[in-house]
């Protein structure tokens, strides 16, 4: 009786385990400099015992489809992905602060800005439901273009990449970096960005529902940690971090790698007038890790 005890114990335990291991937790992430210390972290190792695992995108439309269909567990994006999936899940809540766009998402065109003040038929190319949009939004606004003389275009950052633009047309493309790089190789140029359109404040950061980040606390406090840690190693060795992470950033060059990390500003660990100007857009300290 006692030897069927124990093999009975060494059973539950194998089993106990096994059901740890299996406990996976799967973030969405795009293609976006900001996001570099995530597959840096992933590619190092640093996740394995984490047991997390990096699902990579080709937009953030992408990720948030794949976040609404409980594919993952988490995602990155901006604001505009935070509030759009809200209204559907009202548990989310950012976790994370990765960084600001400094000039990394971007609005170029094959024109230039007076002559798109005089265009009368513009056409934008954009991700619709993303920061794209306020993006444009804001750009419209600043020029005081009239939006009857503009079409909307919805594509996400890949399929504009495989676009073949007619460069007749008056053209807009919201965009952000790395994909800029192949768009700008084809000639257009930088109307617009993140660096001077001051009013608009754009944040990544990783997103998750209460009831994950409450079973999971301490893992997420781990990988808090990784990312920090990550992001201190890019910045000492760029060069290093180019050759892991290009193969998630559409294989940028090196110079392009490090022009990229130019277009964002690092809130991992974030200023006290950041976090006020935050928690107007929803972004509560508390729930930060």
């Amino acid at each position: 009786m006692k030897y069927i005890f124990i093999v009975f114990s060494i059973f539950v335990l194998l089993v106990s385990c096994s059901n740890k291991q299996e406990e996976e937790l799967k973030i969405a992430v795009n293609p976006w400099i900001g996001y570099s210390p995530i597959f840096y972290a992933y590619e190092k190792g640093y996740l394995k015992d984490l047991n997390i695992k990096v699902i990579p995108t080709v937009s953030l439309g992408e990720s948030t489809d794949m976040f609404s269909l409980n594919k993952v567990d988490m995602l990155s994006g901006t604001q505009h992905e935070y509030k759009s999936l809200k209204k559907d899940f009202s548990s989310l809540i950012p976790i994370i602060l990765m960084d600001r766009s400094d000039g990394g998402d971007m609005i170029l065109s094959n024109r230039t800005i007076d002559e798109l003040k005089n265009s009368k038929d513009l056409k934008v190319y954009l991700e619709i439901d993303s920061i794209n949009n306020e993006m444009i939004k804001s750009f419209i606004k600043d020029l005081k273009l009239d939006y009857n003389n503009i079409t909307f275009i919805n594509k996400d950052q890949s399929q504009i990449q495989a676009y073949n633009f007619d460069k007749i047309e008056n053209i807009l493309i919201v965009t952000y970096s790395p994909y800029d790089i192949k768009l700008k190789k084809d000639g257009f140029k930088e109307v617009a960005s993140t660096k001077n359109i001051k009013e608009l404040l754009v944040i990544d950061a990783i997103y998750a529902k209460k009831d994950i980040v409450n079973k999971n606390k301490d893992r997420l406090k781990k990988f808090k940690n990784v990312l920090d840690q990550s992001i201190k190693e890019i910045n000492k060795d760029p060069a290093k971090a180019h050759k892991i992470t290009a193969k998630y950033l559409d294989h940028i060059s090196l110079e392009e790698f490090k022009n990229s990390l130019d277009g964002i500003k690092w809130i991992n660990k974030p200023s006290n007038d950041l976090l006020i100007e935050l928690n107007k857009i929803d972004y509560s300290k508390e729930n930060l890790i």
